[in-house]
């Protein structure tokens, strides 16, 4: 894997300036999980004026509900998300610093335009391969809305995590470049 790209979170602007869409990263450090219900509470917490479950800024959030860990296993299987289910509740984390999103599937213009404003970036995650992402993940802490079960908000170590960077600060998105490359005239 050595034509990838490793970085380390948390992301600066220079790092996150420097990717681009296509770039296929090793990503190492703490991430946080986050899918549609704690982003529900996070969003509802901002509006109340209320502290985040943790700082944001320079941070990445993973679109994920882990299944429980077998025994020896610090999580189970941790396969993306479908990213768009969160597009919504995106925004305002960007405005508090949010600097890369890992999931799958396409995002709203709305968030791409937050991205781009914002300076953020978002990874993909292979899907149907939790069991691969799983091993990258050498610590789990649930930091925030327990009773979510796997909707909590947990803080993961990650070492070496494949990605590859989908859209980047830009707005340059490989959902549609590829189709457009791939597309047949007839």
């Amino acid at each position: 894997m050595s034509d990838r790209l490793k970085i380390t979170t948390p992301l600066t602007d220079d790092v996150v300036k420097s990717l681009k869409s296509g770039d296929k990263v090793l990503l190492s450090g703490y991430i946080y999980t986050g899918r549609d219900a704690a982003h529900k509470k996070m969003i509802d917490a901002v509006n109340a004026g209320e502290e985040l479950p943790f700082d944001v800024d320079g941070q990445v959030i993973f679109y994920v509900g882990p299944s429980p860990s077998r025994p020896g296993r610090v999580i189970g299987s941790a396969g993306p998300t479908t990213s768009y289910r969160m597009d919504d509740l995106t925004l305002p984390l960007l405005e508090r610093g949010l600097k890369g999103m890992i999931g799958k599937g396409q995002r709203s213009d709305q968030v791409i335009e937050g991205m781009k404003k914002n300076n953020s970036v978002y990874f993909a995650a292979i899907g149907g391969a939790g069991a691969l992402i799983s091993d990258c993940i050498k610590e789990v802490e649930i930091i925030a809305y327990e009773e979510l079960g796997t909707e909590a908000v947990r803080k993961l170590r990650v070492e070496e995590m494949p990605l590859i960077v989908v859209i980047d600060s830009q707005g340059n998105n490989m959902y549609m470049t590829e189709r457009i490359k791939y597309s047949r005239e007839d």
